[in-house]
């Protein structure tokens, strides 16, 4: 699993939000100037996260964005998932986005990237958004 930008955007924009939380919604301008990430790729991420309902948004003054759900019951593994897909390292041993592969016709290199996926799965589905504020 390697991490692409989608994902790690996404997941700073969460935790600047979870973090500022009790200052009600958060301008994307804020989360850019103190990440240095550009605006309109923000707001793409930022749409998808709304429609997967990680985020509400508010128009207008005092607008701008919030967490929809609390931080303590999102995983890093879901925003991962969201933006870059599968956790495993290849198709045919992935839980959630499951396609034969050639290698499936290797049942101990099987073993080992079901292996490698379980440790990263659980290790990211352990890892709550509260867990990084």
């Amino acid at each position: 699993m390697k991490l692409t930008m989608k994902s790690e955007y996404s997941l700073l924009a969460l935790i600047y939000i979870a973090r500022h939380k009790d200052g009600g919604f958060i301008r994307i301008e804020e989360i850019c100037a103190r990440y240095g990430l550009p605006k309109k790729y923000l707001e793409h991420l930022l749409s998808a996260l709304k429609q997967s309902g990680y985020v509400t948004t508010r128009r207008g003054s005092g607008g701008g964005y919030k967490l929809a759900r609390p931080a303590r019951k999102i995983s890093m593994a879901e925003v991962i998932r969201l933006m870059d897909g599968p956790l495993a390292p290849t198709e045919s041993v992935s839980r959630y986005f499951f396609a034969p592969t050639p290698l499936a016709k290797e049942k101990k290199v099987l073993s080992v990237l079901k292996r490698i996926r379980d440790y990263t799965s659980e290790t990211l589905e352990r890892r709550k958004l509260s867990d990084l504020v």
